[in-house]
């Protein structure tokens, strides 16, 4: 799966964003696709995920509560819609595709196969 993500910008702390990830290729029905997000001298770290088949989401205690993921099957789009947004969000956001995760790991990088080339999101006053 190829993925393509977009809608990152430079934001106001408290303003939303969102961001969407369109695949191309076929999608398996036990794919998961997920945001991870990546800060300046650090580590890429998990955000979120979704199962393509029946939706159900996981979050990182970071986010839960202001990010919300969905995705719209007919579009092959994944969505990620930020809320009250802080500037310890800026980063570097990338979508990603794995097969075959369950619900224990799909925090996990390793899982994922298929990565987007990123967008910048930047939280500043």
């Amino acid at each position: 799966v190829q993925l393509q993500a977009s809608g990152g910008g430079l934001v106001q702390p408290g303003g939303s964003l969102r961001l969407s990830c369109v695949a191309s290729g076929r999608i398996s029905t036990n794919t998961v696709m997920g945001w991870f997000r990546q800060a300046p001298g650090k580590e890429r770290e998990f955000v979120a995920a979704i199962k393509w088949s029946g939706g159900s989401t996981t979050y990182d205690d970071s986010v839960k509560g202001r990010f919300t993921v969905s995705k719209d099957s007919a579009k092959k789009t994944m969505y990620l819609q930020m809320n009250y947004l802080e500037p310890r969000d800026t980063a570097v956001y990338y979508c990603t595709a794995g097969r075959g995760l369950i619900t224990s790991t799909v925090r996990n990088i390793r899982g994922y196969d298929d990565w987007g080339q990123g967008t910048q999101v930047t939280v500043s006053s």
